[in-house]
């Protein structure tokens, strides 16, 4: 889930307006600021963020639902229940039979330990499952009203929804500011880094900031490199950003479902007739998806991505729903001539220059354009 708050590089934007490539240190780490102007990065993009995405707009900010959350929810439970009722016995009964036990001892240890179990770990199992699936309400019904951060290519305009605010905000494209977010702090485990993307826009005397936790730099980069593609036709579709493993097909949906799982299997009995994987890893991808219930995972995120679809666009304000109707070609905004030529410097240095690092080639672009002033 995004958060929207007045973080650390929020409270130092207010003092002093950024551009991209400007890097800012603090105490326990730095602010890397890639925009404005958005300048192209060299990572691939990478949007697990992003919800809808068609040719007017994108939406950023919660993504399609996952499979791999009911195979959790619903495996856990299954799995656990299913080794302590029926692995441990047999793993008990081994043990006496290692130590030269007769069948009689053997036999008895493993009816007494299944029927000492089996109450418990069913009831164990229950109460697993009803968390997870308090848990999935808990952030599905957020999920429902949350409205989230839509970027319109044909206007070239961002739309927020800042908590307490009445109306939408539209921010200009070009305006808009983002920055990647490194820290560090020590704990008694050792060094603990943080990793975060955040954009925003200033609005009156605030900033309103939407972040996101990255699992490294290079991933926070790549999820902006995602929306920066978008907005400049280079990313147009979901599957170029989300679908990593390339299970989607002609002709299917963008999200993961039913789908997702036939494709996984065609692909994996292929690669064994091909010799690039053996039986052993199939029977394995057989037992994983039986312990998570076979395919009622991808049948519920199905449902869940339909009841998205249906009650979604429900919270939306009016306003915003207009701004968001396709327009006439000729009425589509054109990039400023200061991005394309900016681009195209960063383009050129970087594929002089593979190996330096992004904000020393956005600076000095930034210092080949003197004439940039209207965001100093």
């Amino acid at each position: 889930m995004p958060t929207t708050t007045d973080s650390l590089a929020a409270t130092r934007h207010l003092e002093q307006t950024r551009k991209a490539g400007d890097v800012e240190p603090f105490p326990s780490g730095r602010i890397t600021y890639l925009a404005p102007l958005p300048l192209p990065t060299p990572m691939p993009p990478s949007g697990p963020h992003i919800g809808e995405l068609n040719e007017v707009y994108m939406d950023f900010g919660l993504g399609w639902p996952q499979i791999f959350s009911w195979q959790v929810i619903l495996g856990l439970p299954f799995s656990g229940t299913f080794m302590v009722v029926f692995l441990m016995p047999l793993f008990i009964g081994f043990m006496f039979f290692m130590f030269g036990m007769g069948w009689d001892d053997i036999s008895h240890a493993i009816e007494g330990v299944f029927n000492e179990a089996y109450g418990l770990a069913i009831q164990a199992g229950l109460l697993t499952l009803l968390i997870g699936l308090c848990v999935w309400h808990h952030n599905h019904k957020k999920r429902l009203q949350i409205i989230p951060t839509r970027f319109n290519r044909q206007r070239r305009e961002v739309c927020f929804n800042p908590e307490g605010a009445t109306e939408p905000v539209f921010v200009p494209w070009e305006s808009l500011s983002a920055w990647v977010i490194e820290a560090q702090g020590a704990t008694q485990y050792g060094i603990h880094r943080q990793y975060g993307m955040g954009i925003g826009f200033q609005h009156g005397e605030t900033l309103t900031s939407v972040e996101f936790p990255c699992f490294g730099l290079p991933l926070a980069i790549s999820h902006w490199e995602a929306i920066r593609g978008y907005m400049e036709y280079e990313v147009n579709d979901l599957k170029t950003i989300q679908d990593l493993e390339d299970l989607q097909l002609p002709g299917d949906p963008p999200h993961e479902g039913l789908h997702t799982f036939r494709n996984a299997r065609a692909r994996m009995h292929q690669e064994i007739r091909d010799g690039s994987r053996n039986r052993l890893s199939g029977f394995f991808w057989y037992l994983y998806h039986v312990m998570t219930l076979w395919t009622i995972p991808n049948h519920l995120t199905e449902w869940e991505v339909r009841r998205i679809q249906k009650l979604g666009p429900q919270a939306m304000p009016e306003v915003m729903q207009k701004w968001s109707e396709p327009l006439p070609k000729e009425q589509w905004a054109k990039p400023s001539e200061e991005l394309v030529r900016m681009s195209e410097q960063v383009r050129k240095l970087h594929k002089r220059q593979p190996r330096r690092p992004i904000t020393e080639i956005f600076a000095e672009v930034r210092r080949l354009n003197p004439t940039d002033k209207r965001r100093a």
